[in-house]
């Protein structure tokens, strides 16, 4: 499985916000969409993501507010990125090596969309579900052996 099979299941909405945006902006639009991170694109680039673990990290460097703070100063400037035709494998290897829990997806320079940790795990147990259900129908419908041939009385 690829993460292109999780952005078509997923879609490609996607949340952005730009490093020179007073965080307190984007926490308002994260909050108000619900969702736990918003890709910073500067000149249809990425260059970051704010996550809630960055947000957090912030207001309490600033004493327990957001205060003037900008995207810039506080988001991740160097997330792992992976491509449509990544392996979830992978994928889930990177995130757990890194403790990331959203990956953008990038085509070239082109942003595809973000996928979660959730979405990984979601995906996975899928395809386990499945294969599990296939086992379970190939079990139920294993022909019977022939009997066994009768012991000679020599």
């Amino acid at each position: 499985m690829k993460v292109i099979d999780i952005l078509r299941v997923k879609g490609g909405t996607l949340y952005t916000v730009s490093p020179d945006q007073p965080l307190a902006e984007a926490v308002t639009t994260m909050a108000e969409l619900d969702v736990g991170s918003l890709v910073v694109m500067e000149h249809g680039d990425l260059v970051g993501m704010l996550t809630f673990r960055e947000v957090i990290a912030a207001i309490v460097k600033n004493g327990g507010s957001v205060g003037t703070t900008l995207v810039r100063s506080v988001m991740d400037d160097h997330p792992l990125t992976c491509t449509p035709e990544t392996e979830i494998d992978e994928v889930r290897r990177m995130m757990l090596g890194r403790h990331a829990r959203y990956m953008p997806v990038l085509n070239g320079r082109t942003l595809n969309g973000v996928i979660s940790f959730y979405d990984v795990a979601k995906a996975v147990v899928d395809s386990q579900d499945f294969e599990n259900r296939m086992l379970k129908a190939y079990i139920r419908d294993w022909p019977l052996e022939d009997e066994p041939a009768p012991e000679s009385k020599l």
